[in-house]
């Protein structure tokens, strides 16, 4: 195994022979059934584009009808009734353990910029955390851990299966992104964690089949056997974040059953999915824009209330999706009205049966626990409402034409001022930012130049202005959009330049690419 990153201070301590050593045996295992599953993923692809559709699998009708349970809940994941998100660098570290939230995901994904610094950093943090050796001083203020009994448990999401690392090879070809991160994490900290009396959990996204999840599974099996822990002691929590993992729910529960934590309603990326997957399908599958797309939506519905029911059903935990606002300091006319959609967002899913939910900033923890509390109680979780009173369609799943809300020239300008300032911060090294009082990820980028590529190629004329979207016309919005952020305090030239760049690529060009995020890394250093 070659590493060809830099090393700086301290990674000598993550980057160990007996690490890669590990890291490498499990890439030479698994990385050829990756590769086969990621070309299973472009001849689905290749179907839907063709006009195929998404159903339910009759060769998995047994699984769905079967009479079975996913593993108990693990220690540290029993309640999970708020989650905080964010990336893995030393000051969200701290303060996400420390925030009261339930459980922090620690994002080597979507919140995280791969840079190669904070992919290797971000695992000595984490170790450092569990080793109570992190602390961290800016501005004259000092950030250190509360007890252990205080902390949030700690649940690791690595890259997806689509990424590889560029900085390390095996054999010659670029390691797994998901192989890399889950390894050095596991090797670093599994006996960590167990030590605390919990054990090592992660968040597995961008799964489109259950195949994929058989192959985490296969991972985690072939993982705790060359480390000697334990099998069943990993426990992970699938996204559902994909169209096609929507008809797979209980096959992917299947599949990871004695190391499944349960499901997510990874909704910003479903969006990007259903666009994605159904682009080239005319209007039956267009989306007004983003802002306008809300959790009541029928098809949004029917996923979110299928996701409930189908891990209930199968013992496992159902966490609601992200409430990304982010509170201000100095609107507080703002603030009141983004909380009151918060609290009825969070409402809703506990309502439905969601065991807990998500949250992007420690202040919105409060807020969530309150919510879930009043369902909850004294209770851990809800896995004792079976609903069965849902049963969902593939045709309801699929109605997305019934999703009310236009397509305005204001919302077109956001779609491209949120993706310009959000990947002049991934490029510069930030992967979660704040964006007009909202955490934005790759996902929400993702949604904002994919519905631009959607509409230029179903000659969408703006509800507002009457003007039709084409390449002319996002063009010129761009350089508009672009003026108006230059004038404001940092900004960056070189940045913005390669963001705008990017942004052309992926939102105008004839051919889509399947996520913004691979010819970004290219640009990478």
């Amino acid at each position: 195994m070659e590493i060809t990153g830099p090393m700086h201070d301290r990674f000598d301590e993550i980057l160990t022979p007996e690490a890669l050593a590990f890291v490498a045996a499990l890439q030479r295992e698994f990385g050829g059934t990756r590769i086969k599953l990621l070309e299973a993923r472009q001849t689905r692809q290749a179907e839907l584009s063709a006009g195929g559709t998404l159903d339910f699998l009759p060769e998995t009708k047994e699984v769905r009808e079967g009479d079975w349970r996913v593993a108990p809940p693990a220690p540290g994941l029993e309640d999970r009734r708020v989650e905080i998100t964010g990336p893995v660098d030393k000051k969200m570290t701290i303060n996400a353990l420390n925030s009261g939230a339930k459980v922090w995901l620690a994002d080597f994904e979507d919140a995280n910029s791969p840079l190669w610094e904070n992919c290797v950093s971000g695992h000595l943090n984490l170790r450092d955390a569990l080793d109570r050796t992190i602390d961290f001083e800016t501005g004259g203020k000092s950030y250190a851990l509360k007890p252990d009994a205080e902390l949030a448990t700690v649940v690791v999401r690595p890259r997806g299966w689509h990424l590889d690392e560029k900085h390390a090879e095996v054999d010659g070809q670029p390691v797994a992104a998901s192989l890399f991160d889950f390894g050095l994490y596991f090797f670093h900290c599994a006996q960590r964690q167990i030590d605390k009396g919990k054990g090592p959990y992660f968040y597995l996204p961008k799964i489109e089949s259950h195949l994929e999840a058989r192959l985490w599974n296969d991972v985690f099996t072939r993982a705790q056997e060359l480390l000697g822990i334990p099998h069943g002691t990993i426990r992970a929590t699938v996204l559902i974040e994909t169209y096609p993992a929507a008809f797979e729910m209980e096959e992917i529960l299947y599949e990871l059953r004695d190391h499944s934590a349960g499901l997510n309603a990874g909704r910003w990326d479903y969006l990007f999915s259903v666009i994605k997957k159904f682009r080239t399908r005319g209007r039956e599958f267009l989306l007004p824009e983003r802002n306008a797309v809300t959790m009541t939506a029928p098809f949004m519905r029917a996923y979110t209330e299928l996701l409930v029911r189908s891990c209930h059903k199968r013992g496992a935990h159902a966490i609601g999706g992200m409430a990304a606002f982010i509170p201000s300091r100095r609107d507080a006319e703002v603030n009141a009205v983004a909380l009151d959609k918060v609290r009825g967002d969070k409402t809703r899913e506990s309502g439905d049966g969601f065991d807990g939910s998500w949250v992007a900033h420690p202040d919105l923890v409060p807020i969530c626990r309150e919510v879930f509390d009043g369902v909850l109680g004294s209770k851990p979780n809800q896995l004792d409402r079976l609903r069965e009173d849902v049963s969902v369609s593939a045709a309801e799943l699929l109605a997305v034409s019934e999703t009310p809300g236009g397509i305005t020239e204001a919302g077109l300008r956001n779609n491209v001022d949120v993706a310009l300032r959000y990947l002049a911060a991934w490029m510069g090294g930030l992967g979660a930012v704040a964006i007009h009082n909202l955490m934005e990820d790759a996902a929400t980028a993702e949604i904002s130049r994919s519905q631009i590529w959607q509409w230029i190629h179903n000659d969408i004329t703006l509800a507002d202005t009457g003007a039709q979207v084409t390449k002319e016309l996002v063009e010129r919005i761009i350089t508009e959009e672009l003026a108006k952020i230059a004038e404001e305090p940092g900004y960056d030239e070189k940045l913005f330049g390669q963001a705008t760049a990017l942004f052309k690529e992926v939102a105008l060009d004839d051919d889509f690419a399947d996520f913004l995020t691979l010819p970004a890394y290219a640009q990478m250093p």
